[in-house]
């Protein structure tokens, strides 16, 4: 008789196929695409309402964010919200799902070629399980422009500096990529120049188009925000508010359209927030220039020091919305590329993070607002995680201080990892 089993060969054949991973990236997005326009959830309301309110003023000849007003995201983040209108507004969040889809297949292409294709699948596979809030917010644009720029660091630094700085003008959390490239890179002085460059061109054409001092108000239009309710520090709260402590609540903020809380405590936390992340962040990029100075390998440091700073932008943020998760595919993708089957565990805890963040939103959202224990339960899982994910990189990164430990596995470069 015949062994029916498929040979082991016939799947890894299939997980090396162009091919295959082309057909799953259309499943994937052709579903996540169908959640966002069809879904019974609010998932959209910031595309369907905001963003298009937005574009329907600036292109009305009435106010435009950013440059009329102080806005809370940098200048070119009108960029995509504007080309999403290209066909009118009438279908306006059609348009801007086909957008994401599109700028998603490009940052594929990259990464599909040569070696790269497990960390394909591994990204087809977080978006999955993060939802519809995959495309359904301007970190998706800035998602994509990251794993372009992060791709190219190594054989085009000037490019990947371009990349990933107008990804900075699109969302602010790009620029820990830049920082980490900085530290651990040899020709930081390219990508750094590359990027003043880019920023230099926008911040002039935003004055010439009257911004003044408007173009930079993303920096502090944060600062004096709450606690929103997903954010890690906030589950304490939660918790309070849920066992009836006085004065801790659940509330609606209609200026930043938000959920918040309140509660003993909750001003002076969330004044502190901010210092604490510049504080932690800081931390962590000593780290890693003790790791580089220890002679751990550039190839073996960026990745680890990108998902240490990205998840610390999350991990120590008062905002907690659920699209920050999708930034940690980044870092993500760059390690299975770089250091593979070393990059298990983060990876496996990333999709974990992910499933429970689609969780809870935008399909239960509603019972974490009602503060139902269940959805208590699954938010304080997924912040613990987040600080689990956090601990693995910085652990990481002081084991990579010392040379003598590194092993023949983190000597791999990315052109014979994933062959």
């Amino acid at each position: 008789m015949t062994d029916a089993t498929p040979s082991p060969r016939v799947g890894n054949r299939i997980l090396a196929s162009r091919t295959a991973i082309w057909l799953a990236f259309v499943l994937v997005h052709g579903w996540l695409a169908w959640l966002c326009l069809y879904g019974r959830h609010d998932g959209m309301n910031d595309v369907s309402g905001v963003y298009r309110q937005w574009v329907e003023q600036a292109l009305g000849g009435g106010v435009v964010v950013g440059i009329d007003t102080a806005w809370v995201y940098p200048i070119l983040a009108l960029v995509p919200m504007l080309a999403a209108a290209v066909f009118g507004t009438t279908q306006y969040v059609a348009a801007w799902v086909g957008l994401v889809v599109i700028i998603n297949a490009v940052s594929f292409a990259f990464l599909v070629a040569g070696p790269r294709i497990r960390g394909a699948w591994w990204w087809l596979a977080f978006l999955l399980l993060l939802g519809p809030i995959a495309l359904a917010r301007i970190d998706a644009i800035t998602v994509s422009f990251g794993v372009i720029g992060v791709l190219l660091l190594s054989t085009r630094p000037r490019a990947a500096g371009a990349v990933l700085a107008v990804a900075t003008w699109v969302k602010v959390w790009p620029a820990v990529l830049i920082a980490a490239a900085l530290v651990t890179l040899r020709h930081r002085s390219r990508i750094l120049l590359s990027g003043v460059v880019v920023s230099a061109i926008v911040v002039i054409v935003a004055l010439v188009l009257g911004s003044g001092a408007k173009v930079f108000s993303f920096i502090t239009e944060q600062t004096g925000r709450g606690l929103q309710i997903e954010a890690p520090f906030t589950t304490f709260w939660l918790w309070a508010a849920f066992s009836g402590q006085p004065g801790a609540s659940v509330y609606f903020d209609r200026q930043i359209i938000t959920y918040q809380v309140t509660g003993v405590g909750v001003d002076v936390a969330s004044a502190v927030m901010t210092p604490l992340l510049v504080i932690v962040v800081a931390v962590v990029l000593v780290l890693g220039i003790r790791a580089v100075r220890g002679g751990a390998l550039a190839t073996d440091v960026l990745p680890v020091l990108s998902l240490a700073l990205v998840v610390a932008l999350i991990a120590f943020n008062k905002v907690g919305s659920p699209q920050f998760i999708g930034w940690i595919a980044v870092p993500i993708v760059l390690g299975l590329v770089t250091a593979g089957v070393a990059f298990r565990t983060p990876a496996a805890l990333a999709l974990v993070i992910a499933g429970l963040t689609q969780i809870i939103y935008p399909y239960l959202y509603g019972y974490l607002i009602e503060l139902h224990p269940a959805m208590l339960l699954a938010l304080t899982a997924r912040n613990v995680l987040e600080f689990v994910l956090l601990g693995w990189a910085v652990t990481a990164l002081v084991w990579l201080r010392h040379p003598t430990q590194q092993d023949a596995r983190s000597r791999l470069t990315p052109s014979t990892v994933d062959q």
